[in-house]
Formats: structure tokens, C-alpha cells, sequence
């Protein structure tokens, strides 16, 4: 694998996303160091190296949980660099996180109903004045979220509280709310960590199953190589902030 051994590109693609030489500081400690990286539409795209190489820290300065010192984010090719969280969001990329942020006292299924934005129910008076419309797009996005469960076989859980899921459970989750958004991007952070071999076979089947048939890009950090190895390609190599390295996973 060497840095200029890249994924073949189709004449006239463009990158789904486009970082161009992005730096983060936090103190004297350089986190993400003039890195730059494209992920291409419809591609299972490992970004793998050591601890502390800046991946998550990478991640979040793509999806707006951080702002950058220096350097450009660019999705779907617009600029969005430095727009917050809420707002790439809603331009169709998303993200996991390593420790999964799932509403604990709520329901897997009201987990899920609770992504949509500008859901006419959440104004005050609409569900005074306008009671049947708010019934009609709620039911709507819980049938929506109930054949999101049933994509990733959550569909039996879907009244148990979210708190009471066990730790792959809520990988899943994770996954499933994202899905509620129905994007075109997905940072997949660590998605198998602490994650059993049976549930982690699961969950990378149900990633290929959304990359093949939605046709949802994927660009996922991963420390356990037998998954990446496996799934993704092509593979990005960071270390010490920066990228290192970019190809298959064969070479």
C-alpha cells in the first residue's frame, strides 16, 4: 500500500468527500496534521492506525463536533467547513461515536422516531390545530423506524428502553438512527469495539447489505483488521495526524 496507490477513479467522479490539508491543535498536542482525504460515492472506506493517529478527531471535525484550525471540508462539493453538527446532518452525512449516545430512558423505537427534523408535532400549535396531520407524518416515521429495526433484526427490541440494550445492541442502534436520516454518508466509528465475534459478523454484513443495496457510503475507523480487511476498500492509513498511506487492502 503506498500513498499514491489509489482507488481507481471513473472518468468524471467526483469525491463524496473532499478534506484538503485540515489541522487540529489542542494545546501543543497537533491531533490532525495537514491531512487531506477523499472518500468516493458507493465505497466501503477503512480509515485504520495507531491510537492517537487523530482519526476520531478527524471525524469530528468532518462532521462539525469540532471546528478546524486550518484546512476545508467539502460534502457533496459545498463547503462545510466549520457549519455545525445539526447542519451537515442535514446535508446527508452522519456519524457514530465509539461510546454510543442512545437516549436511555426511551424506547429503541422512540430512539429512532426522534431523528427526523422539522416534524410538524414539535410546534406547539400544531398538534392543537392541526392534530390530524401531525398523527399522519408520526405514524409515517414510525413505520419508517420500525422497518429500520427490522433491516438490522432490532425490530423485537423495539419497546425496551434504549439503556437496557447490551453493548452491541446499542452499536446497532447507533447504526439504526443514523439510518433515520437517510443519508448518503456514514462515519462508522470503531462499530465492533467491545462488540462480540457472532454480533460483529452482523453487523458488518448488515454495512455491506447497506452499502450494496441502499447504496450508503461508508467511511469507518476500525482497529480490528480481520473486519477491514474484509469489508473495506480502499484503505486509508493514518499516523501521527496525518495520511500516511491510501490503497486496497491486498497491497
Amino acid at each position: 500500500m503506498t500513498a499514491e496507490s489509489v482507488r481507481p477513479v471513473r472518468s468524471g467522479e467526483e469525491p463524496l468527500l473532499k478534506v484538503e490539508k485540515l489541522s487540529k491543535s489542542f494545546g501543543g498536542l497537533k491531533a490532525v496534521n495537514d491531512c487531506s482525504i477523499e472518500v468516493y460515492p458507493g465505497t466501503l472506506t477503512g480509515l485504520i492506525g495507531p491510537n492517537g493517529a487523530g482519526k476520531s478527531t478527524l471525524f469530528s471535525l468532518i462532521s462539525g463536533f469540532q471546528r478546524p484550525d486550518s484546512g476545508r471540508v467539502y460534502f457533496k462539493g459545498t463547503d462545510i467547513t466549520g457549519l455545525r453538527p445539526h447542519q451537515i446532518f442535514a446535508f446527508g452525512l452522519s456519524r457514530t461515536f465509539q461510546i454510543p449516545k442512545e437516549h436511555k430512558s426511551m424506547t429503541v423505537l422512540e430512539n429512532l422516531m426522534l431523528v427526523p427534523s422539522g416534524q410538524i408535532g414539535e410546534r406547539l400549535w400544531n398538534p392543537l390545530f392541526r392534530p390530524g396531520a401531525v398523527m399522519l407524518q408520526e405514524n409515517a416515521i414510525r413505520n419508517d423506524a420500525l422497518e429500520v429495526l427490522e433491516l438490522l433484526n432490532l425490530d423485537h427490541l423495539s419497546n425496551e428502553f434504549a439503556g437496557n440494550l447490551s453493548g452491541g445492541q446499542k452499536k446497532l442502534l447507533e447504526l439504526a438512527r443514523t439510518l433515520m436520516a437517510k443519508p448518503d454518508l456514514v462515519l462508522l466509528d470503531e462499530p465492533a469495539a467491545g462488540v462480540n465475534p457472532t454480533l460483529m459478523g452482523k453487523i458488518r454484513d448488515k454495512i455491506r447489505q447497506l452499502n450494496e443495496e441502499r447504496g450508503i457510503t461508508f467511511l469507518l475507523i476500525e482497529h480490528d483488521m480481520s473486519l477491514v480487511m474484509g469489508l473495506c476498500d480502499p484503505v486509508i492509513v493514518m499516523n501521527q495526524g496525518t495520511r500516511l498511506a491510501v490503497g486496497t487492502p491486498e497491497v
